[in-house]
């Protein structure tokens, strides 16, 4: 839960959410561990000290992994064994987490070992935490997860970094440096890893679920966004709000296809300052738009309604023990389970990138076939094309002397097609590893990254879509449109003026993805919305 008062998220392996964890991005937000999780993961230590005074063989705590799971370890090298673990499994390649990436990584597994079923010290965790409100973050690259015993070389290259290793955030400088001088000048010890505490700190799936929820988090602002992009398309190409009537959609009552319905009316429906361009045609006698238009509700609502489903999944892991064995302190016990195993999250952020491709896929959509691009099958297509859209060509003067438009909305052509491919599902695929011990996979880190990516491309896809739609609505003037759309005709053009003539575009469409991603495209609507 996170603390306002204190400007702290607690950490008690229960209640993390979403919008808790995002909340770390912001450097004054650090993390605690709450009494609860503190009294936990002393009980869960107990155990593993019991055993240790024994002669009984348990898995990762006396004996080695996977494949040498039945291979019994000396007493004496108890330890190495675990710090062998990190260091053999840091294994992973690529361009590493952001430091904001990273931290949230961190986070979340603090919060699986504030469950107790780790056996991990609680001078341990508390180190954790130090790092993490210290923003001291170990260099953790991005590949080399096959999401079976969880993320092991992710996780690996977090521990790595905690035990003096490999290279680290250093907050100071802004740049990654020696793991082991980064600590010491923060004032931080590594760790000296003990009994079970390597194999604790590696076995789970939060590198799948803290960049799933990462998505998640900017998929759930993509969706009123993409309302606020289609309602501004469909004012600015003068088409008809009869498809949004609540009885079409009581008749069909799925409730994402009726919440959008209800924000379209909202949006287009504005009683205290209707819009002049509705009124100037709204008795032309059209009868019903295309399917880009008319069907919005019905194609965004499937969206909305899987976007929901995969949050409650991606908080129910954020909040789960994915450990391996895990303790058992109530019942004196430690059990091995397959609790690591990534297949949850990696189907859900599998569904999560369909879902979300579909805003871009009805924003920008072209057939497969030259006989499918017809005119019911684009938004962008239909606002930049004149003889759709009754304006300017490439919504630009001068057309010829100035291109307007015309490239970018190729971009938007472009990034919906490697949505198609992104879109293949990862978690379909299984390969075996470690000697056949771990013989299914899930695949699941890949899920999430390109889950990721997805969000990213239908963030600019809907960016451009709304940088054209209030391009028309300049070609409309003086005519005004519904109050909220003219709060965000405002809210854009106070960062990009009118386009008058050819001009460097990209830094355009950045600015507006800005602002659609740090939300203020929604916070520009929000009080219009109930």
């Amino acid at each position: 839960m996170s603390d306002d008062q204190q400007n702290t998220v607690t950490l008690d392996g229960e209640s993390l959410t979403i919008e808790g964890l995002m909340s770390l991005d912001n450097p004054s937000v650090g993390v605690r561990l709450s009494p609860e999780a503190k009294t936990r993961i002393l009980d869960g230590r107990k155990v593993v000290e019991e055993i240790l005074t024994g002669e009984k063989l348990v898995y990762g705590i006396n004996t080695g992994f996977g494949l040498f799971s039945n291979v019994a370890i000396p007493k004496e090298d108890l330890n190495l064994l675990q710090v062998n673990l990190i260091r053999s499994h840091s294994a992973g390649v690529g361009e590493p987490l952001t430091p904001a990436r990273v931290r949230r990584l961190l986070a979340l597994r603090i919060n699986v070992l504030a469950k107790g079923r780790s056996g991990i010290r609680l001078e341990t965790v508390e180190t954790l935490i130090n790092a993490c409100n210290l923003w001291c973050l170990p260099f953790v690259p991005q590949r080399g997860t096959v999401g079976a015993s969880g993320d092991l070389a992710p996780l690996a290259h977090l521990a790595l970094g905690m035990i003096g290793e490999g290279r680290m955030w250093d907050p100071k400088r802004k740049v990654w440096g020696e793991a082991e001088e980064i600590l010491r000048e923060n004032g931080i010890e590594p760790i000296s890893l003990t009994a079970k505490e390597g194999l604790a700190m590696i076995n789970g799936t939060q590198l799948i679920t803290s960049i799933g929820a990462e998505a998640v988090h900017r998929a759930i602002n993509i969706t009123t966004a993409a309302d606020v992009a289609s309602a501004m398309t469909l004012e600015s190409l003068r088409g008809t709000t009869k498809a949004f009537d609540p009885s079409i959609h009581l008749a069909r009552p799925h409730r994402g296809q009726k919440e959008c319905a209800e924000r379209m009316r909202q949006l287009l429906h504005s009683k205290e300052n209707p819009s002049e361009i509705y009124q100037s045609h709204q008795y032309c006698g059209m009868v019903q738009d295309s399917y880009t238009l008319r069907c919005i509700p019905q194609v965004h609502g499937i969206s909305i309604d899987t976007i929901e489903f995969v949050k409650g999944i991606i908080e129910t892991e954020m909040n789960s023990a994915t450990d391996n064995p895990m303790v058992f302190s109530e019942r004196n016990e430690i059990i091995s389970g397959g609790n690591f195993h990534g297949e949850y999250p990696a189907k859900a952020l599998d569904y999560l990138a369909i879902a979300v491709h579909e805003y871009a896929n009805i924003s920008e959509v072209r057939g497969e076939r030259e006989e499918e691009c017809d005119q019911e099958q684009r938004r962008i297509e239909r606002l930049v094309n004149p003889a759709l859209s009754g304006l300017p060509a490439f919504l630009v003067k001068e057309g010829g002397l100035n291109s307007g438009f015309m490239i970018a909305h190729c971009t938007a052509a472009a990034l919906v097609s490697e949505n198609k491919v992104l879109c293949h599902p990862s978690s379909i695929d299984s390969i075996s590893t470690s000697a056949a011990k771990e013989d299914h996979v899930s695949m699941g880190g890949w899920s999430a990254r390109k889950a990721l990516q997805v969000v990213e491309h239908v963030e600019y896809v809907l960016s451009i879509e709304m940088l054209a739609a209030c391009q028309a609505i300049d070609f409309l003037r003086p005519l005004k449109t519904t109050r909220p759309l003219e709060a965000v005709y405002g809210t854009i053009r106070a960062v990009v003026p009118t386009y008058e003539m050819d001009r460097f575009m990209q830094p355009d469409i950045e600015k507006t993805r800005e602002l659609l991603q740090k939300g203020h495209i929604v916070g520009a609507v929000r009080e219009y919305l109930h």
